[in-house]
């Protein structure tokens, strides 16, 4: 079996780890969840996350095939439209974001073409890199779109797992679960373990440096959450009560209303601006 190439890029001023997976120099790579880069404030966007993934692929001589999402993220924006321009390459995410824009659709009108993917995963559905075999697998609890892609003995978790020292993902989005998520959690956590996982975020505690890698025996022995021995009914009390304390992520209305899209940023108005749209009293 190839093995794969994994390079991780952190972005600092959201806390997420795009990832370019391939198998060598001059191969077909997969971009895991790409930055844009946005500023609240001012309404800007820029694309210096994404210009650092494209120096790689392009000093490597890779080809992208695929840009995967793992689930349509609340705390940033999508660069994957930008990269496809740059790049190529398919972007892909779960069949279960029809879930996640019927949810939101009430609120925001454009966000339920999931034809603006090219490909929705089906669970368990077996793709490939190049040489590289890949497999997507449903994982819902965060959101019940939520996808783990594994190459290899690498498993992309995306919003299930942290370090082990930050523990689990929240499920208070609409239809989240932490019932679901302790399931789905047990289920990557029966891979052997010495399997890789690849977490989407990583919010260190103290002074501890970002780290994004880790291994299934690691979260088994050491996840504050979800370790052996923690049974579902304890990670769903713990899970609820801990969610209830939570404030809604920073960019959560700007995110879903791109990344529901499929990073597709709103059509020009006809003065030639785009907006995005903030609804008061909402939640």
């Amino acid at each position: 079996m190839t093995q794969a190439q994994i390079q991780a890029f952190f972005d600092d001023s959201t806390a997420t780890v795009t990832y370019v997976v391939h198998a060598g120099f001059g191969t077909p790579c997969a971009i895991i969840d790409p930055v844009l880069d946005f500023d609240p404030a001012s309404g800007r966007t820029a694309t210096t996350s994404a210009e650092r993934v494209i120096d790689f692929v392009r000093t490597n001589a890779l080809t992208v095939a695929w840009l995967l999402e793992t689930h349509a993220h609340a705390d940033h924006l999508s660069g994957a439209p930008f990269l496809a321009v740059q790049l190529g390459g398919r972007t892909a995410i779960g069949a279960g974001i029809r879930t996640v824009q019927r949810a939101f659709s009430a609120l925001f009108a454009d966000t339920g073409d999931a034809t603006r993917f090219n490909h929705l995963f089906a669970p368990g559905e077996d793709f490939a890199i190049g040489e590289l075999q890949a497999r997507a697998l449903h994982v819902p609890g965060h959101t019940p779109a939520d996808m783990a892609y594994q190459i290899g003995d690498a498993v992309f978790v995306g919003d299930t797992l942290f370090m082990p020292d930050v523990g689990t993902a929240r499920c208070d989005f609409p239809g989240g679960s932490a019932a679901m998520l302790y399931r789905s959690v047990r289920r990557i956590l029966a891979l052997p373990g010495a399997t890789r996982l690849f977490m989407c975020h990583d919010y260190p505690p103290g002074a501890r440096a970002p780290a994004w890698e880790t291994t299934v025996a690691d979260q088994r022995a050491h996840n504050i959450h979800v370790h052996d021995g923690v049974s579902k009914a304890d990670f769903v009390a713990m899970r609820t009560q801990r969610d209830a304390t939570l404030g809604m992520p920073a960019l959560i209305l700007p995110a879903i209303q791109v990344n529901l899209n499929a990073g597709q940023l709103p059509a020009p108005e006809e003065n030639g601006v785009r907006y995005l749209k903030i609804p008061l009293d909402a939640f």
